[in-house]
């Protein structure tokens, strides 16, 4: 099968998180608090697929306040943290939205993806990822995580289902003003 036609079965994407939607850096400060970058492109990018139907998810090992108010933000309303086991919670989206595997994109970047990235019809990493998961990807974006490889592989979800034209004309030429534009 090919990239496209893997890629225009996609209804889901599942994101990870550190090393994804950051740049993999988690800052801990005196009290105690952490802190992450996240990417304002990809933020833009996740918008695009959710206007145009195609929904998001999160799926990650680690648990943050962080995250779920990042989340919250862009409208992520499928958000499974503490999972050390991927696949299970891969089960549950499954489980939960009634798709089939080869219709969910999954992107991440290192060793805990191994086994979920095994199971999804469109596997994808960022440029900097872990051997291993470059390995076992369809796609490699061009760029780091933190770093808008998630904005990319939007943009190619978009573009490969026909969407593009029809983002770029709601979202930006003639835009809703009552929109809230948290990207």
């Amino acid at each position: 099968m090919t990239l496209i036609e893997r890629v225009c079965k996609i209804k889901l994407l599942i994101c990870d998180v550190d090393g994804v939607l950051t740049d993999g850096k988690i800052y801990i400060g005196n009290e105690g608090e952490l802190f992450k970058a996240f990417n304002v492109k990809d933020g833009l990018g996740i918008k695009m697929l959710l206007a145009n139907g195609i929904d998001v998810a999160i799926l990650t090992a680690r648990s943050s306040q962080i995250l779920q108010r990042r989340t919250a933000e862009l409208g992520i309303t499928n958000v499974l943290q503490g999972q050390r086991d991927k696949v299970k919670g891969l089960e549950v989206l499954l489980k939960k939205t009634g798709l089939q595997p080869d219709e969910i994109a999954y992107i991440g970047d290192d060793l805990p993806d191994y086994a979920v990235i095994q199971k999804v019809g469109l596997a994808a990493c960022p440029k900097d990822a872990n051997d291993a998961i470059v390995d076992l990807a369809h796609f490699q974006c061009r760029f780091n995580g933190g770093d808008g490889a998630v904005r990319e592989l939007c943009e190619l979800i978009l573009k490969s289902q026909g969407l593009w034209q029809k983002t770029l004309q709601t979202m930006f030429l003639n835009p809703d003003p009552q929109a809230k534009h948290h990207y």
